[in-house]
Formats: structure tokens, sequence, C-alpha cells
């Protein structure tokens, strides 16, 4: 694409500034140089493009996904990760420490962000410390270690059993100022359900992992952060009481942000009759009145950020019964689409309650500071068309995995170009 490029007539959403409207944008060496809307024409070396119908947002962010890499790069690598990442409008990825070895070191760090900073065609990638050694739950790895050394942030992708270890890490994170996020799930309420207890658990015959394996884990993380005041990221609520807790909380005054998954706002476990492996989620899908309330959720600003937890696995992996497949999906590709064609398009959702849940709000839970659609800054940003038709299949899809529902299924709405404030990614 030419260096100096006009969009016409595009639909700018700007969900720092909270704005929607149609205007001319003018890009120049990788800034934005002007929106106006009518510009006159720049120059006659200006690339004019007629954009109409098209989207043009601030780029999307990723709270968390999946890499293979390093240890199972089969499943995926961080080449194969920016790719789709890119490809599905996300400029900025936070990426779980679950890697072999995991990220509780300066070192594993440290060869991950260089790794990184090679990568052409990439977005910000960003990379999640772990809290404990290995992400066992049992020894807290050197926070201030990997603090110093630049992490996002904490987790350990999973649920904490010992209660006392967490409230420890809890008082060392407080004077660092690192985002911290936590799983709020009982492993022994969890026993070994595969599914959202409930009446369709019964009839499909797989064993239930009941609501309160959440819901009481919430509760009590909620206790320790009011008792310790250090601010906590709830990762993957997916129950309507975990809704109802995380509004309690933010009426108190707690320092808490929560986070759902896309696909627990598109699904329930009445799509989970065809036992499809891909569907096989942690946490499981809800019933329908769980994601009912997590859409509303979204809406209100209780759930303040979708995450797609992108998780690319093999197909050997993913080719077996429902109950023994591992748990995960593919998403940076399809979230958008999909969330704007069944939510927004439908109703439920505005665009701009689409992008902040995919973009500002995720910034803000990871401390990250994004300029936005200014005038004179990067261009950090997407053009999306809503209305583009096209097969998602081998062909088409940019990360290693193929476990996800939509597998050649025909979709609405691609993202055409990602511009990641460092150089512009043109996707065909």
């Amino acid at each position: 694409m030419n260096t100096s490029t006009v969009f016409r007539q595009v639909r700018v959403l700007d969900p720092f500034a909270n704005t929607d409207m149609i205007a001319d944008v003018w890009l120049n060496d990788g800034k934005i140089q002007a929106i106006d809307p009518h510009l006159n024409v720049i120059s006659p070396e200006t690339t004019i493009i007629e954009a109409q119908g098209l989207i043009l947002g601030t780029g999307l962010v990723d709270l968390y996904s999946y890499s293979g890499e390093p240890g199972f790069e089969d499943r995926e690598t961080l080449t194969s990760l920016a790719a789709a990442a890119i490809a599905g409008g996300f400029t900025r990825v936070a990426i779980l420490p679950q890697t072999k070895p995991g990220v509780d070191n300066a070192a594993t760090f440290s060869f991950l962000q260089q790794k990184a900073q090679t990568l052409p065609n990439s977005p910000h990638l960003h990379f999640w410390g772990n809290l404990t050694l290995g992400g066992q739950g049992k020894q807290m790895t050197e926070l201030a270690e990997l603090a110093m050394a630049g992490v996002v942030g904490f987790t350990d992708g999973q649920s904490i059993e010992n209660l006392g270890l967490l409230r420890r890490i809890l008082e060392y994170l407080k004077p660092l100022e690192k985002p911290v996020a936590l799983v709020p799930e009982s492993s022994s309420l969890k026993g070994n359900g595969v599914m959202r207890e409930g009446l369709l658990s019964i009839h499909y015959g797989l064993p239930g992992n009941p609501a309160i394996a959440e819901s009481s884990a919430i509760a009590t993380i909620l206790e320790i952060v009011a008792e310790i005041n250090t601010p906590v990221h709830l990762m993957g609520i997916s129950t309507r009481r975990g809704v109802e807790l995380m509004a309690s909380a933010k009426a108190r005054g707690l320092p808490i942000t929560a986070s759902t998954s896309w696909m627990h706002l598109l699904l329930d476990t009445h799509d989970i009759s065809n036992y499809d492996p891909s569907l096989r989620l942690e946490p499981p899908l809800g019933n329908p009145e769980d994601r009912q309330a997590l859409i509303e959720g979204v809406r209100e600003g209780i759930i303040d950020a979708i995450a797609v937890n992108h998780r690319s696995l093999t197909y050997e992996e993913k080719t077996v019964a429902f109950a023994e497949a591992p748990t995960g999906a593919i998403g940076l590709e399809l979230a958008l689409p999909l969330l704007w064609d069944q939510l927004v398009v439908q109703g439920e959702w505005s665009p701009l309650q689409l992008w902040k849940a995919l973009s500002c709000y995720p910034c803000q839970c990871l401390g990250l500071e994004v300029a936005g659609l200014q005038v004179g800054q990067p261009a950090e940003l997407i053009l999306f068309d809503p209305q583009k038709t096209w097969q998602v299949d081998g062909t088409t899809l940019q990360c290693l995995g193929r476990n996800t529902p939509w597998y050649q299924q025909e979709i609405k709405g691609r993202v055409i170009t990602s511009f990641v404030g460092k150089e512009n990614n043109t996707l065909t």
C-alpha cells in the first residue's frame, strides 16, 4: 500500500474518544495525518480508497491467548500466532505463560521478547509472567525480578488452590503495580466435570461442572482482595452468578476487573449436542441463562473486556471423544466477525460497545497506554469489512490449529488491513 493513503467516507470507530462517525482519514508514513468529514486530495501520489461501508477502528487487544512456543511448536509458534492476530485485527496480544519452560524466570521471558522482536509483520506481543514456579501453584516466582524484566503482568492461567499462598502473592504484588489475573475455579467442586452442570449435561450424559465451582472461587478471591486491596483481574467469567458477584464487588468499590471469553457470548450448552470436541472449553460453555447474563454484563460494563483465549491444538489432540479432548479453541481470526455479526448486527450491542470491550478496556486491564485515533499519532488501527464473506478452512486460516466449530463454514466479516503502529500489514 502507498505510504500516503486516504480512506474516503469510512466509518471511524474510536472507543478511546467514544466517537462513531463517517469521515475521510489520511495516513502517511505510518501516522494519522488528518481525520475530516471531507478532505481535499492531498497530492497526486496519494492512494485514494473509496471506503463506504467499511469500518476503520482502533486495533484490537487480546488480554490472553496461548502460544505453543516454546515447547509445543506443533500446536502454534509465535510466528503463526502473530499472523493469526494480524489477520483478525488484533494489534496487541498478551500471551499466557503455559509454555515449556514456563515464563517463571527472566531468562525465558528474555528469550520470548527477543524472538517477538524479530517477527515480520507482527502485532505488539506482551507476555504474562507466572505467579508460581511452573504454574504449579506451590511456590512463588521471583515476582520483582520478572516485573523488572518487563512482563506485562502475572498469572498462572489456572486456579491457585493454596489460599495462603495466594494471599502472600497479592501482598508481594501490591507495590509492584503490575496487573495480576486469576482464574476463579474450585478444582474440588469441578471434579471431573467437562460441561456446565444442568439438565443438558444430564441429557447428554456428560459429567457436569457446577456453577458454584466458579462462584465460590470468585467469592473467596473477592474476600482476599477486600482485605489486601491489591487490584485483581478475574479471567473467564462464565456464569450468571459470576456476573452478579462482579456487579456487587464493583458496587462495593473493590479494585476488580473481569473478562469473559468471546465464545461464551455466542454459544451455550445447547451447542454441545453434536459433541464437537472443539467446544470442550475451560471454563465450559454456560447454560443459556449464563450466556445472556454475560451479554448483558458486557453491555453494562460489569464484565470489562472480551478475551479471545485462543488455543491452537493439533488434529490428533482434538480428534477424540468430547470428554477426553484437551480444552481450548482457536479464535483470533474469528472473534471480531462473529461477535459483530451475531451481537452488533442483531442489536445486542452498539458498535462502540463491542470495540471498547475488544480494545480500550483490555488496554486498561493490562495497564497499557494506547492513543487511539489521534492526529499525529502512529496508526494502530484496522480496516474491517462487515459484509465480506469467507470460508474458514486451511487455506484462509493463518494459525496452525483447526479446532473451531466454525471450521469449513462460511462466515461474514473480515479484516482487510491492519496497521500496528510500527509498520503496516496489508492482508489479501
